[in-house]
């Protein structure tokens, strides 16, 4: 026999009023709920205290729930910052680096600003220059002292003129090419200047010792006046260098003069100018004295 249908109530009175029951109160609830759409479709304002006091009943219940979320995921976080501490210091670590990079560079880039525009002072207060290169090289091993400019003939550049830095006396052009020029250095053993010391008229000469410094001797011999610590500067006298162009600080004290450091030196030295030969007559004066001499010399032998 087949067992019955549970959706037929059967022959009991109580469970067919208990279904009828039911149904009339779903009925009544699907009504119920339809009036209070409509109601709230028509007047929105009617349920806002009923919205009002379920908020404020649940509101407790979600401030304790963002609370509680809001204290894990600063766990978390400092968790995976902790975990994450190491490389984030090693970033740092190359960034302070780079940034250190940087700010040489931008200190070398200022400096070398600092050199350029020196240089184009040098050139605006002094005579109009013949040309201005970088100085490609110098010796600096041998005793005698050569540098070499990126200038030659075709920049006008002939042999005597005088080169100076920033800072001062280079010295003077000794051969020149098409493209480029050999200087013969202050400090070579060959090399000598007519000088002044700054603060007064006491005259000597700068003598290149080739070892990179200056011997300072006196003209007028007797008590030395000299001091450690004085600058002289171009005296011009010989017609190569005008006057009044730094050369060497006195660095020690002889009998006859001292030994002096050169102010413009080489080694430190990026750009330089060629400026003209000062007295072009008395250069072309001395020459021939000097051929003179040489050929009286010769006829005597």
């Amino acid at each position: 026999m087949a067992p019955p249908s549970s959706r037929r109530s059967g022959f009991s009175k109580k469970q067919q009023y208990s279904v009828f029951t039911g149904y009339l109160l779903a009925t009544l609830g699907a009504l119920a709920g339809l009036g209070l759409l409509a109601i709230s479709l028509w007047q929105p304002a009617t349920f806002q205290p009923l919205r009002g006091a379920a908020t404020d009943a649940v509101s407790p219940v979600g401030e304790a729930t963002g609370t509680v979320r809001g204290e894990s995921q600063g766990i978390l976080a400092s968790i995976a910052g902790y975990w994450r501490a190491g490389s984030k210091n090693a970033e740092l670590r190359r960034e302070v680096e780079l940034a250190r990079i940087r700010l040489a560079e931008a200190q070398a880039v200022e400096t070398e600003n600092r050199r350029l525009k020196a240089l184009l002072g040098l050139a605006s207060e002094t005579t109009k220059p013949v040309a201005s290169a970088r100085l490609v090289g110098s010796s600096a091993t041998s005793a005698r002292r050569f540098a070499y400019i990126g200038v030659g003939k075709n920049d006008g550049v002939e042999i005597g003129m005088p080169v100076h830095s920033e800072r001062g006396v280079i010295g003077r052009v000794l051969e020149t090419s098409r493209f480029s020029s050999r200087v013969l250095l202050l400090t070579d053993s060959e090399s000598v200047l007519p000088v002044r010391r700054a603060k007064d008229q006491t005259v000597a000469f700068a003598e290149g010792r080739g070892d990179g410094m200056l011997r300072i001797r006196l003209i007028n011999l007797g008590l030395n006046p000299l001091e450690v610590g004085d600058v002289f500067v171009t005296s011009g006298a010989g017609g190569y260098y005008r006057p009044g162009v730094a050369v060497a600080v006195l660095s020690e004290k002889t009998a006859d003069g001292g030994i002096a450091r050169l102010i413009a030196e080489p080694a430190a030295t990026n750009f330089v100018v060629v400026e003209p030969v000062y007295e072009p007559l008395a250069v072309q004066a001395s020459e021939v004295r000097a051929r003179d001499e040489l050929s009286d010399a010769e006829l005597e032998d």
